[in-house]
């Protein structure tokens, strides 16, 4: 058998060289290879192995090669159970990656993947578990048998994690009561890799059940751990209460926080790469009475889709909203409660409007997706960043149209009709129980009659509400009390069914799976324009607008529930009862 080549002769060689120089092929199969790829424009890998004179592993291990990456055969190769442990299952079968050695001085971990383009994998364990990786190539189905060997078996929960923590002495003797802790103690809990497995775990089975937040929360006798998931909090197996400073120093070392500040809040935020998706975290610390409380948003970036029609408004509604984003000038506002989805209606427009031809800025706090096309800019109020600032720089930068996050305060708001009265077009959000709502809002805030007329197009209002699970959907007949509720009459339900969820697996026996927008959109004419000018209340506001045509959130709700999409607690908790 030949010499196998150095590392170097096959460093940075094309992909037939090295095949050739590996002993897989000859040259007169690479430039069969190569007069195919002139017609066909695939990789030459992929032709060679159509061809029959390459496997898959010989290319991904010829890739690695080229690459300068060691490759490895791991026949009857031995690793030590001790080392297996360092890696959860779940984060080893997704991230198709096999620990082989530990240097605990070193704190380096060697890891055996399939395919040398897999470096988010390595980026994702650095960071949630702290090694020093490298990794080694070897052949796939190596890979995945031995996964499926050391892992398959290994289905650790965070039950059985918080279990053994519960009984770890170690860092039982590091809680001393007294909220006093000593950063080098601090240091070492956040490196405990127990810690680390315990809150991977957490991140992925948040990820998974795609919950939007998860709580750490701090009380006198117990940590609590919770997740928001569609809109309402579900209280998890609580880590024991010794653990929570070792899981708020973890976080903090994650997210590049002063480990050693434990008397401010602190906002942080964490890039991680989970099942080839990339997510963010955005971490918020808060000081409490007994200890740091920790809340993570979950953004799921590969999960987003930004598209109009996908926001879930009536085909009415959609048409009005999109005349309205389409207007040269002018403030659209996007109303609702924190959660609601207005940052996401406010994105799809954006997406919608974003051609070569427009110029776009937004000032966001924070920014939550990264769009190509868009110059977004986050605000930093410590040094001065605000959205007033923000805004007054964006009129320099010659924008067609401009998101302010936004609007809090009058300078703002000031801001966003100079630049509506000099041709530019703003989108903005409020905290307002509904559309009219928001003229009230606008002139307490400080802003005059005629400024409001003269610039605000339209506002949306927008809820978000919970949808019953397909799975365990049954029809029922409300009671009285229920329908009262809403004020309805049996009469009003006649030929119409209502559902609920039952509970089952899927829903996590909540009886609701997913949620649905409903809206409200108000849009200004003439009329509602006198109003304003007379400083009408925001119930001839909402009347006349009722009369032109705005269907309200109630309205909206309704029709979900008679569709079977929702239920009456759910359009009662989300809605204003009109009057």
């Amino acid at each position: 058998m030949a010499n196998t080549p150095s590392s170097k002769e096959l460093t940075g060689r094309r992909l037939g060289r090295v095949l050739t120089k590996l002993g897989h092929i000859n040259r007169d199969q690479v430039q069969e290879a190569l007069e195919l790829q002139k017609r066909s424009k695939a990789p030459i890998g992929q032709l060679l192995v159509e061809l029959g004179y390459v496997s898959h592993d010989e290319v991904n291990l010829a890739l690695a090669a080229q690459a300068g990456m060691k490759t490895m055969d791991l026949t009857d190769r031995p690793i030590e159970p001790e080392v297996l442990r360092l890696i959860p299952a779940e984060m080893a079968n997704n991230n198709h990656i096999l620990p082989l050695n530990y240097d605990k001085d070193a704190n380096h971990l060697v890891v055996a993947m399939k395919t040398a383009d897999n470096f988010q994998a390595l980026d994702t364990l650095h960071l949630l578990l702290g090694f020093r990786v490298t990794a080694v190539v070897a052949p796939a189905t190596q890979v995945d048998k031995l996964i499926q060997q050391h892992y398959g078996e290994d289905d650790e929960s965070i039950a059985s994690l918080v279990a053994e923590l519960s009984d770890a002495d170690d860092l039982n003797e590091l809680d001393n009561g007294s909220g006093t802790v000593d950063l080098e103690e601090q240091i070492a809990m956040a490196d405990d890799n127990r810690v680390k497995r315990l809150l991977n775990l957490v991140l992925l089975q948040g990820i998974k059940d795609k919950a939007s937040d998860i709580h750490f929360e701090p009380f006198e006798d117990e940590f609590k751990m919770r997740y928001r998931i569609d809109g309402v909090l579900y209280e998890m197996i609580p880590p024991p209460n010794h653990l929570a400073v070792s899981i708020v120093s973890r976080v903090k070392v994650m997210a590049d926080l002063d480990i050693a500040e434990r008397r401010l809040p602190q906002d942080g935020r964490i890039e991680l790469v989970v099942d080839g998706k990339p997510v963010d975290l955005r971490v918020a610390v808060l000081p409490t009475m007994f200890g740091e409380s920790v809340v993570m948003r979950i953004l799921d970036r590969g999960n987003v889709n930004l598209d109009l029609e996908q926001v879930g408004m009536r085909p009415d509604d959609l048409d009005t909203f999109r005349q309205l984003i389409k207007k040269p000038n002018g403030i659209v506002i996007v109303t609702g409660p924190t959660g609601s989805g207005k940052t996401t209606t406010l994105y799809s427009a954006l997406a919608e409007l974003n051609k070569p031809g427009e110029k776009i800025l937004t000032a966001e706090d924070p920014v939550e997706y990264d769009i190509d096309g868009l110059m977004q800019v986050q605000i930093n109020v410590d040094v001065g960043l605000t959205f007033a600032a923000a805004l007054r720089s964006f009129l320099r930068q010659d924008p067609d149209i401009i998101l302010v996050g936004e609007t809090r305060d009058l300078t703002t708001a000031q801001i966003g009709v100079q630049a509506s009265l000099t041709g530019h077009l703003v989108f903005t959000t409020l905290h307002t129980n509904d559309a009219p709502s928001s003229i009230a809002r606008l002139l307490d805030l400080g802003l005059e009659s005629f400024l409001i007329t003269a610039t605000i197009e339209g506002i949306l209002a927008q809820r978000l509400v919970r949808k019953v699970c397909q799975r365990c959907k049954e029809a029922y007949t409300p009671t009285e009390d229920e329908l009262s509720m809403l004020m309805l009459t049996p009469e009003d339900l006649e030929g119409r069914d209502l559902y609920r969820g039952t509970g089952c697996d899927f829903c996590n026996q909540s009886g609701y799976k997913g949620r649905m927008g409903i809206f409200e959109c108000m849009v200004m004419d003439d009329n509602i324009r006198d109003l304003i000018m007379k400083q009408a209340s925001t119930q001839l506001i909402r009347n006349e607008a009722r009369k032109r045509g705005m269907r309200t959130l109630r309205q909206g709700g309704l029709m979900a529930l008679y569709e079977g999409l929702t239920t009456i607690d759910e359009v009662v908790k989300e809605t204003m009862v009109e009057e």
